[in-house]
């Protein structure tokens, strides 16, 4: 089912269309979790509520490690990172890939700029990230980035398979944040 929804930051600052498969909403509680990631080729977990007492996280979850988009993906990621960091947001990739590709990732995608971590079946399930298309492998996640505010509220979904739109809605969305009083 292809659902659109306007994404907003705050209470309307921020209105993009997107195309959205997630179901969790602009506004709702974003589902704590704790896995492993891997930054410049090392691993080390990560902490959702931990992270977002330092500022907004950019959660962006991509299907598969080394595929053409999600490299393309990471890179531009990999670009906008000190615009990210300057406003006190973390950014982190989440893919259901093992901990060696990732580390692998990390380096070669990611340029050690971000880390990338492990979404396991239930950090899928609990952000509606499942990939389910006739002939996809098991496993793989649609390509949605979410914006949590460091209250842990959703202030901005982007479901779209063309990772082009992910970075500059992510980016906007996190820039409306930090111009928040």
């Amino acid at each position: 089912m292809r659902r659109f929804l306007t994404t907003f930051v705050a209470a309307g600052a921020l209105a993009l269309p997107a195309a959205a498969f997630a179901d969790l909403p602009v506004g709702a509680k974003a589902p704590a979790f704790s896995t492993s990631v891997a930054l410049g080729g090392k691993t080390m977990p990560f902490s959702l509520p931990a992270a977002l007492r330092r500022g907004p996280v950019v959660l962006y979850f991509y299907p598969k490690a080394f595929t053409q988009g999600c490299t393309l993906e990471a890179h531009a990621f990999a670009e906008a990172s000190d615009e990210f960091k300057v406003m006190g947001a973390t950014v982190i990739g989440m893919s259901a890939d093992d901990l060696p590709t990732l580390r692998k990732f990390s380096t070669e995608a990611c340029r050690s700029k971000f880390a990338v971590g492990v979404a396991s079946p239930g950090i899928v399930k609990d952000y509606d990230v499942a990939l389910a298309r006739p002939g996809a492998p098991a496993g793989l996640t649609t390509r949605t980035s979410y914006v949590i505010a460091r209250d842990g509220r959703i202030v901005l979904v982007h479901s779209d398979m063309d990772y082009r739109d992910h970075v500059k809605l992510t980016l906007d969305a996190v820039k409306k944040l930090a111009d928040k009083p």
